[in-house]
Order: structure tokens, then sequence, then C-alpha cells
């Protein structure tokens, strides 16, 4: 690509970054969950519940999301995933019982989320070749675990100063108002050639073989890689959803809402490392080890009883976790094509949704039935090391006939 394309190729890369940066508001639950539970007494499994569906909701909308984008282009479908997260969100600030919570932020303003982080990640991609993809998913994905760096103490103020029902209000404003400009910045490039592979990378399919999503579906790779996704999530998903709770359980710690914060400082920057990593090393090299970090840490996480100790964890989980998010794409893109990357990854991303809700679900339901989360944690430190061994028989597959 000439000069001018790439400078092109860089404004919508931040502008994608920008609009992941709102999209992330999913991760600011945390802080949302404790306050239902301490202001209006709900139980942890009932305050949980709300952002279990919207991982759910958030993972399926990406698969009618990415055939959205990869049809009509990125700039409509984000500016109405915009309306409909900020659209959820206010709604929400008129939400009393459990069950309007789910329709309006459960669902509602999660397809909205996975209307425009569907849409901002493939279009930065189809930038850029083989050999940067890693560091510009990585880039784009980062907005999302960048998210509650700044949307955890703002939430914390708002909740303090104007109550749960108007933050939810005054979040949604926000979100609709910044998605809709940073929009008008993103279009797909015009037809170019096939980007080149690194000798670490697995050739990307050519033009002429970009999979359906069909075809996708037929091969072993897919199922593979979901499983992987469902599995390696659960961990960083379990902690974003209840961190403030265990650092007050485990750690007397009231203020535990910096952990989401410093957690998702080092999520981005795993997303970051993660994509650059792997540009370098090779995708299923960089997965192996990203797995077996996580694995470890999860296993020591009971362990983790002082304030130190909790934000050693944190950073060590923000890490990994993040990796998962640049690693992922990537793979999906260099295995099946960029063609209809919007719709593949979408697929493959219903297994991040799956573990959305299987792991805050399950962490909720351990500390309710036993008073504390070891047993989640073991059963996270368990999925990895499986998704670590699944690692070893991912292989690229074969081009088409």
């Amino acid at each position: 690509m000439n000069k001018s394309t790439n400078n092109r190729g860089w404004i919508i890369t931040f502008a994608a970054l920008g609009i992941n940066l709102i999209m992330g508001a999913l991760y600011s639950w945390g802080v949302i969950g404790k306050a239902l539970v301490s202001d209006w007494h709900w139980t942890n499994t009932d305050a949980s519940l709300p952002f279990t569906v919207s991982a759910a909701v958030f993972a399926i909308t990406m698969i009618f999301a990415g055939r959205a984008q990869d049809k009509f282009g990125p700039r409509p479908v984000t500016i109405f995933g915009g309306i409909m997260l900020g659209g959820g969100l206010i709604l929400s600030g008129f939400s009393t019982s459990l069950i309007s919570m789910i329709l309006t932020f459960g669902i509602i303003g999660s397809i909205g989320i996975g209307l425009g982080y569907s849409s901002v990640t493939p279009c930065a991609m189809k930038w850029f070749d083989s050999s940067k993809k890693g560091l510009i998913t990585g880039i784009v994905v980062s907005g999302v675990g960048l998210s509650p760096v700044y949307m955890t103490p703002i939430t914390s103020s708002l909740l303090k100063a104007y109550g749960i029902s108007n933050t939810f209000i005054i979040l949604g404003v926000f979100a609709i108002a910044v998605v809709i400009v940073l929009s008008m910045f993103l279009s797909n490039p015009p037809e170019d050639s096939a980007p080149k592979a690194t000798p670490n990378q697995a050739a990307p399919a050519s033009k002429g073989n970009d999979f359906t999503w069909s075809e996708v579906t037929k091969t072993p790779q897919f199922y593979l890689l979901w499983v992987m996704y469902a599995l390696a999530s659960t961990a960083g998903l379990m902690l974003i959803v209840h961190l403030p709770k265990i650092a007050e359980a485990q750690a007397q710690w009231k203020a535990g809402f910096w952990l989401i914060v410093i957690l998702s400082i080092f999520n981005a920057l795993g997303r970051l490392g993660g994509g650059a990593l792997s540009d370098k090393m090779g995708r299923t090299r960089a997965m192996m080890l990203v797995f077996m970090i996580q694995a470890v840490n999860m296993f020591a996480f009971t362990f983790y009883t002082s304030i130190p100790l909790l934000i050693f964890g944190s950073i060590v989980a923000g890490l990994a976790y993040g990796a998962v998010f640049s690693l992922f794409p990537t793979t999906t893109a260099e295995f099946f094509g960029m063609k209809n990357l919007g719709v593949n990854y979408g697929m493959i991303f219903t297994g991040w949704g799956f573990a959305g809700v299987f792991g805050g679900m399950l962490a909720a339901f351990v500390k309710d039935k036993t008073g504390v989360y070891d047993y989640g944690y073991i059963m996270a430190g368990i999925f990895l090391i499986i998704a670590t061994v699944l690692v070893s028989m991912l292989k690229a597959p074969k081009a088409r006939a």
C-alpha cells in the first residue's frame, strides 16, 4: 500500500480504538454489580445475571454483525451499534427489576456492543499486510481492555454521586455521542492484493480461496478454536465480574474496584503485546505460552490474600486474558481469509460468549454455595490446561479444492 493509504489505515485504526473504548462498557459491570448487591440487596448470582446474558447476546450478535459489516461496511453498522448500546444503558436507568435489567443492559445494550466490536477490528485489519495484523488487532482490541481504566472510576464516582439509575443514563448519552462521531472515520479499503505471510505464520488464504462461513464450519480447526476460546476466556471473565467482591472477601479491601482498573490496564497491554509477540513467534506458540501462564496464576489465586498479591494476580490475569483477543482474530484471518473475517470470527467468538455465561455464573454460584471462590479458580486453571493441550492439535486448514 502507498503512503497515503497507509496513513488512512492508521487513522481508521485509532478511530476503531476509540470506539472500542466505549464498547468496553460491558466490563464496568463489576462495579455496578457490587452496587446492586450493596444498595439494592441483590444476591451475587442475580447481580451477575445481566452480565451473563450480555456476554451471550454480545457473542451471538457478532455473527450477524460480522456478516452485516462484510456486506454493508463498518460505518452504518457501528453507528447503529452505538445507538443500541447507548439506548440500552439509558433504558437501564429506568429499570429496577432483574428482568428489566436483563432486557435493557443484557440484551439491547449488548446487541449494540456486538455490532460495534464486530465492525471495527476487521475494518482496521484489512488496511495492513499480514506482518502487521497482530499488532493492528492488538491496538484496536486494546480499547475494550482499556475501557475500564477510565470507565470503572467514573462509574464508581457516578454511583456515589447520582445512584445506579442516573449513572446508566449518563453513560448511555455519552456512548451514543462518541460512537457516532468516531464512526465517521471508518471505511473498508479498496480491493488489494492478498497479503504475504511471514515465516512464523500460516499462509493467509488468497482472495480466490477465502472460506465462507459454511465452509469454515466444516473444518476441524473451527471447532478447536471455538473450544479453546471458551476455555481460555473463562478465567478472565470470572475475575472481571467478581474482582471487587474477591478483594473484599480475600483481603478485606473495600476499594477493590481498583483491581479492575489494574487488570484492565494490563488487559490492554496484553492485547498489544500478544498481537506483536504472535507476529514474531507465531500464533500457536504464543497461545501455548499465554494459556500456561494464566493456568498457573489461577491455581495460585486462592493464596492471594493480601492487597499486593491480589494486584500481582490481577496483572498476570490481565496480560494473559488480553492476549487472547489478539491471538484468535489473527489466527482466524490467517486460517480462513480476510474477505469473510467478520462473520467467520463472529462464529468463533461465540466461544467467548459461552465463557461469559459460564465463567461469571460459575464464580457467583460457587461463592453463594461455599462462601469462597476457590473451586472456581481451580476449574478455570483446569480449563486452561486443556486449552494448552488442544493448541498442540491445531494446524492451518488445507486450501480449498
